[in-house]
């Protein structure tokens, strides 16, 4: 039986993929690796990458505003405009590195600001009124998928998001609750599904994976109770995805998610609960790049969420569901160092409703920029494939160091 690795191992480059004609990989999928991260919730763009020289930031966020430069808990500085929340030091490095890049005022079509609603269309990359039950992701995995049983992508994570939902067959893990079958249970399983091709691949994809995992899973369950082990937890799970980018015949794409973006009381500003979540996601970066050793260069890392949140503090000392927000590149593959914003300013005239930073990037031409470039996918297949009807979404460029 050909195995993944000899598979790939042909997928030279310009290979063309039968039943997709005419599409070309730029890249070979046994080459770049491609991690989405949802922090769900609604993260705060504005206190993400702090627009701390826009004459309105300061007043319009009140006690939430960070300070400029050099002050204490001040941004740290991108350029003489925007700075990073002083909790992303590890991020902030990888930006001086040129391995980090921000999407300011970004935002999916949707505008309605309910979660479920706003992750839906994130994930499923549809136009408004043309809600798709199956993810961007997944379609854009078409090519990528050689044959059933050699899945490109993983979900770490109890259930599949919708972003990795579809046609296309995909894997996931994530740690058990449950103690580790018996090997005779695990014998008994694999006699029983030996004649039938499609339980016996799967049986055999999750032995896999735990094998991958290696004890990491049993760790993680000693360690899930208690809100204080958010950190620990993501390392962990970022420690699982490396190990399965890392491995000769692994997926290549993994999406993980984090919850508890919802600031709707004390947000804090350098200090405080989102102070604590941007910290939990700088250090997992952190410990994504040095588990992956090598694999980092060929890495990109998205991180993108629903939507923003409003511009000025509420009454308890939080941020009410808004409209655009930041997304975050990072890895070694990425083409880091600068800020992509079409800046629409903070007076309240430029406000979007009034209340919420005006978007002004389509979300999709982030997705399309970086399939294009870091997965090799034609524009014409993203176009008809992954993003139909959607062909005035330009693809973003320059995003990946090709």
């Amino acid at each position: 039986m050909l195995r993944r690795r000899e598979l790939l191992k042909g997928l030279g480059l310009g290979t063309l993929v039968a039943g997709v004609p005419g599409l070309v990989f730029a890249n070979t999928p046994n080459e770049s690796r491609l991690v989405v991260f949802i922090l769900r919730g609604a993260m705060d763009g504005l206190a993400m990458l702090a627009p701390y020289g826009d004459g309105n930031y300061a007043s319009l966020r009140g006690k939430l505003a960070l300070a400029t430069p050099g002050q204490t808990g001040g941004v740290l500085k991108a350029d003489g405009f925007f700075g990073m929340h002083p909790a992303l030091q590890h991020t902030h490095t990888l930006y001086q590195q040129k391995q980090a890049l921000f999407v300011h005022a970004v935002a999916s079509p949707y505008r309605e600001r309910s979660h479920f609603d706003g992750q839906d269309q994130l994930e499923s990359g549809s136009s408004i009124g043309n809600f798709k039950r199956d993810g961007w992701l997944n379609r854009a995995i078409q090519p990528l998928n050689s044959r059933e049983g050699s899945e490109t992508a993983i979900a770490i994570s109890q259930n599949t998001p919708l972003l990795l939902r579809g046609s296309q067959p995909v894997t996931s893990w994530a740690p058990s609750s449950m103690p580790d079958a018996a090997d005779d249970t695990l014998m008994r399983l694999e006699a029983l599904y030996a004649n039938d091709p499609f339980f016996a691949t799967r049986l055999q994809q999750a032995l896999d994976s735990q094998q991958i995992a290696g004890d990491m899973a049993n760790d993680m369950t000693g360690r899930r109770k208690g809100r204080g082990n958010q950190q620990k937890q993501l390392e962990e799970l970022m420690k699982a995805t490396a190990r399965f980018l890392s491995a000769p015949d692994g997926p290549r794409i993994a999406v993980l998610e984090s919850g508890g973006w919802d600031t709707h009381a004390r947000q804090g500003a350098a200090q405080g609960a989102l102070a604590g979540k941007f910290s939990a996601l700088d250090n997992g970066i952190s410990v994504l790049q040095r588990e992956l050793g090598d694999a980092w260069s060929k890495t990109v890392v998205m991180v993108v969420t629903e939507f923003g949140r409003t511009a000025r503090v509420n009454g308890t000392g939080g941020t009410d569901h808004g409209t655009a927000t930041a997304a975050m590149l990072v890895g070694g593959a990425v083409n880091g160092g600068q800020i992509i914003a079409d800046w629409p300013g903070l007076s309240t005239s430029n406000l979007y409703e009034g209340r919420d930073l005006y978007p002004t990037t389509d979300i999709r031409s982030v997705f399309k920029g970086v399939m294009a470039e870091h997965l090799g996918l034609q524009e014409s297949f993203l176009d008809q494939h992954v993003f139909p009807d959607q062909k005035t979404v330009p693809v973003m460029e320059n995003l990946v160091d090709t």
